[in-house]
């Protein structure tokens, strides 16, 4: 379960699936990314499933992702599922140079070069991730709890393939993303679903490093 969380949240390899950029679409996103970019720091909660029905696993864990808009910066937060209060279980934090991978349970932090590759994902991307090397098509809107949500298929345009769609789903009043939901070549699916949006202009930068001296005990593997 562990390696399928890292897996997800950090890369998102893809397939060709839709073959146009539709303009309604892009109207809707390009107002999604024009209200992210307004903030300068993002915070948001959101929960996290795996759905493999192959493998048996389907599991939920809840998070927090703190994202800078213009550097692309941010920090993950996973909590162990099933905890009364938020546990730590493992973060993610990227300054646009390193990214160090923190595994509380192994007193492990996996330091290594952010992934600047147009193969690669992080969820800073979530706001504005049609920008660059996607294809979109607007599928409709969608009701639910009352409120309507607008329904977006992102294809990727690379041939490498693991990842063949993601589905958005967007808050038509408020110019959100509600949710991602992300179609896996073997059948699993991963989705995000975002609960709160706050901006805060109050996050200092050290959000953004991992402090070793914060965590005596734990190891660092230098991957570089």
């Amino acid at each position: 379960m562990k390696k399928i969380i890292l897996y997800a949240l950090v890369i998102l390899a893809s397939t060709p699936a839709l073959a146009q950029k539709d303009a309604q679409a892009k109207v809707i996103l390009k107002q999604v990314s024009q209200k992210y970019r307004a903030y300068p720091v993002i915070k948001s909660d959101f929960s996290f499933t795996v759905d493999n029905p192959q493998a048996g696993v389907k599991e939920t864990r809840n998070g927090t992702l703190i994202t800078q808009s213009k550097t692309n910066k941010y920090k993950v937060t996973l909590y162990t599922a099933g905890s009364g209060k938020p546990d730590v279980e493992q973060e993610i934090i990227n300054d646009g140079k390193s990214q160090w991978t923190y595994l509380k349970k192994d007193k492990e932090v996996q330091l290594s070069n952010a992934d600047k590759s147009s193969e690669g994902f992080n969820p800073a991307q979530l706001f504005t991730i049609y920008e660059h090397g996607y294809k979109y098509l607007y599928t409709g809107d969608q009701k639910i709890g009352g409120k309507i949500y607008q329904a977006i298929d992102l294809s990727p345009e690379s041939e490498k393939a693991q990842f063949f769609k993601i589905r958005l789903l967007i808050d038509k009043t408020k110019k959100q993303i509600y949710s991602a939901l992300i179609f896996d070549r073997s059948g699993s699916r991963y989705t995000y679903t975002l609960r709160t949006f706050t901006a805060s202009a109050n996050v200092p930068e050290a959000t953004f490093t991992f402090d070793t001296k914060a965590h005596p005990g734990v190891e660092v593997v230098n991957l570089k």
